[in-house]
Parts: structure tokens; C-alpha cells; sequence
């Protein structure tokens, strides 16, 4: 079982995962093909997703029972003792900016004068 999930991509590649795979929701592709298939079929994806990401989950022999792809996506499988874990990227800090200008208060004090 294979399982492609499609962002910002062309209409081009969407059309070409139609050839294998039904696609259930936009961007989102799901069947069953061989190994390789499914491995020329991601060389396509990385081909021609250009500014796109792209996501492929399939299956594998294993304690888990599947295994992860990832192209351009800020979300990155990581292998921790044989389980492939997805690890999603920390939220950045929020730094207090300063507004360029005066305060309300320095403004009051500089009318009033």
C-alpha cells in the first residue's frame, strides 16, 4: 500500500500519479504497486514537484510495518532504535519587536508643549 499526499505541486504530476494510484481527496494518492514502481515514481515526484512538497508512506516489513519519504516538507522522519518517528520542527521563538516612533505617552508630553 502506498500513500502520496501532494502540496503546492503542478497539475502535471497529479496527473501522472493517476496512472497507478487513485487519488481520494485533492493532492492526495493511495493504491498498491511494486517496489519499483513505487521507487521510479518517487524520482518522478522529486522531478517534477519543483516548488512543491511531497510526502510518500508506504509499506514495509518491520516492527512498524511502514516506511516514510519526504521531499521539500519541514517535517522529518527520524529513526529512533528501528522506529521511524516524524519529528515536527520546533515553533520559533517569539522576540518582542519594537515599534519604530514614538510612545503614546512621549507623543502627549510632546503636544502638550
Amino acid at each position: 500500500m502506498v500513500v502520496v499526499v501532494l502540496t503546492a505541486c503542478p497539475a502535471g504530476l497529479r496527473g501522472h500519479l493517476t496512472r497507478w494510484l487513485l487519488e481520494i481527496s485533492p493532492g492526495v494518492f493511495c493504491g498498491k504497486v511494486s517496489a519499483r514502481v513505487r521507487d521510479q515514481m518517487w524520482g518522478r515526484i522529486v522531478e517534477m514537484s519543483k516548488d512543491g512538497r511531497a510526502l510518500m508512506v508506504f509499506s514495509r516489513r518491520g516492527d512498524q510495518g511502514l516506511d516514510f519519504r519526504v521531499h521539500r516538507h519541514d517535517w522529518e522522519p527520524v529513526d529512533l532504535d528501528g522506529l521511524t518517528l516524524i519529528r515536527r520542527p520546533s515553533a520559533p521563538e517569539k522576540v518582542p519587536t519594537m515599534r519604530a516612533g514614538w510612545s503614546q505617552a512621549s507623543r502627549r508630553r510632546h503636544a502638550s508643549k
